[in-house]
């Protein structure tokens, strides 16, 4: 069935942070067996997501409950919130439905890390940074995974998927294809690292192919959160903090 999607097309900017000039140590090597939290919600939430093309927003808001509830802080976040935080990046209007046109992943990059999402208690979420990853790079997308829990990634949307999506399918590559549209999901572990992916969209768990990945993305972004920090901090040792407090400092 047919769901909303709503990323839109990706243009490079010469100010994007690339991840591996601010490695401080070089990440784990890539799994080589099952592992992530594609199971740590039975209800991951629609988040809007079924009515209206904040794919976005709802995958930011799915890495919010991931990172809190490992650091065993939980969050909730409803409908209204992710509509709303969607309103205020793109201007579509929650009450009328009007200019639901999706978002930039970019720009909701930005609003994350200057504001923040909003959850169902009035509290706002806000990312210390960004970094993208070569959307080409498999293992990488797994070295990041492991290492700071999701990776969002925005790809071109195949007709052939809504089948896989709805038959509970890994996500394939079908000849003869039609691209739909722009999504945005958040990459969360994989089954079986060296040839798939686990990923969550429309309330749940899902699987992507390599073959699939590495034909439709088109970006790929690390959000760097310390509210991922109070599970343990792993993730914050990879990361040249000075150098990125600088670049930060300078924009």
């Amino acid at each position: 069935m047919p769901y909303k999607l709503g990323k839109q097309p990706y243009e490079p900017k010469a100010k994007d942070f690339q991840l591996k000039e601010l490695l401080a140590v070089d990440l784990p090597p890539m799994p080589k067996v099952r592992y992530g939290h594609g199971y740590d919600f039975t209800d991951w939430k629609m988040l809007g997501n079924d009515r209206y093309g904040d794919c976005v927003f709802a995958g930011a808001d799915h890495e919010t409950m991931l990172w809190n509830k490992l650091a065993l802080t939980p969050v909730s976040f409803t409908d209204q919130n992710a509509l709303s935080d969607y309103g205020a990046v793109t201007g579509f209007d929650p009450i009328t439905g009007n200019n639901d046109n999706g978002t930039v992943v970019r720009e909701a990059l930005d609003y994350r890390r200057s504001t923040g999402l909003i959850d169902a208690n009035g509290k706002r979420h806000r990312i210390d940074a960004y970094a993208q990853i070569d959307a080409q790079d498999w293992e990488m997308l797994h070295r990041c995974i492991w290492s700071f829990g999701a990776v969002g990634i925005g790809f071109n949307f195949p007709d052939s998927a809504w089948d896989q999506f709805d038959n509970n399918q890994l996500w394939d590559v079908v000849s003869g294809a039609r691209i739909e549209g722009g999504h945005y999901v958040p990459m969360v572990g994989s089954m079986n690292p060296a040839s798939e992916v686990t990923f969550v969209t429309w309330s749940k768990r899902a699987r992507m192919s390599k073959a699939f990945y590495e034909k439709y993305n088109d970006e790929a972004w690390v959000p760097l959160s310390k509210e991922f920090l109070r599970a343990g901090g792993y993730n914050y040792r990879h990361i040249d903090w000075n150098t990125l407090q600088s670049w930060l400092t300078s924009l």
